[in-house]
């Protein structure tokens, strides 16, 4: 049984072979001019957002503050994960899904069950990215505000983290999905059918997505490892005729 940490380190090695390097040279482009401009921005601004969620703590907790200051400083990251996060693949999800189909000849020796071509699968992954962020956002705008919820607030990070996964697993699993004409309503349903796998892998590629420097390397590697997630755990796991949408 494929496990999804083996599925992300041989997806690592898979797109640096030959045959699938010269399908990771953009995304790679797209995610140095991301994260360099998000990090420079951040950098200048960080300790004004954080001076302004500690004046917001009510008098009755500051002697919690030893506990709070670090619970905030995480709460924030995470934020500032998800924005870059978001940002990262919006523009690079069209590279990501022409990638995971080439991904998936290779792997299989077949073509994905919708195979558009690059300008429509490219056209295609920027409206199910939309699909996606119109999912996410009320989510995370749910946990933005419970991170300002006194004493609630405390268990924001922990929140964070497990949503990061799930959001990670609907993220880069939906590539081949997308690719295979699964919709994005069943394709939740099929993640939801096996929670272990989903958020393992889910979990492992928010890991990755921390590595400094080197997840912008790392990431057309979880795009193959969710090929290899798709073909392995969720391709034969429909219910229902799918339809496209």
């Amino acid at each position: 049984m494929l496990d999804a940490f083996t599925a992300v380190t041989r997806g690592i090695r898979l797109v640096f072979r030959p045959g699938l390097r010269r399908y990771v040279f953009l995304p790679i482009l797209v995610n140095l001019l991301v994260y360099g401009g998000g990090l420079y921005y951040v950098l200048g601004h960080f300790g004004g957002w954080l001076d302004s969620w500690m004046a917001a703590v009510p008098g009755w907790l500051n002697w919690l503050e030893w506990l709070i200051w670090p619970l905030f400083v995480a709460t924030l990251i995470l934020i500032v994960f998800f924005t870059f996060t978001l940002i990262t693949h919006l523009i690079a999800a069209p590279f990501y899904g022409f990638l995971a189909a080439k991904v998936e000849i290779q792997v299989t020796g077949r073509p994905p069950a919708d195979d558009r071509g690059l300008l429509k699968t490219g056209i295609d992954a920027m409206g199910r990215e939309l699909v996606k962020l119109a999912y996410i956002l009320p989510r995370m705008a749910v946990l933005f505000v419970i991170g300002w919820i006194p004493a609630l607030n405390l268990a924001a990070p922990f929140l964070w983290a497990l949503f990061s996964a799930w959001m990670m697993a609907i993220t880069y699993l939906d590539y081949p999905m997308d690719n295979n004409q699964v919709s994005f309503a069943e394709m939740r349903r099929r993640l939801r059918a096996r929670t272990w796998s989903t958020l393992t892998f889910g979990g492992w590629v928010t890991l990755i997505t921390w590595i400094p420097l080197a997840n912008i390397f790392l990431l057309p590697g979880a795009v193959a490892g969710s090929v290899l997630m798709w073909d392995r755990h969720y391709r034969d796991d429909a219910v229902t005729p799918v339809v496209k949408g």
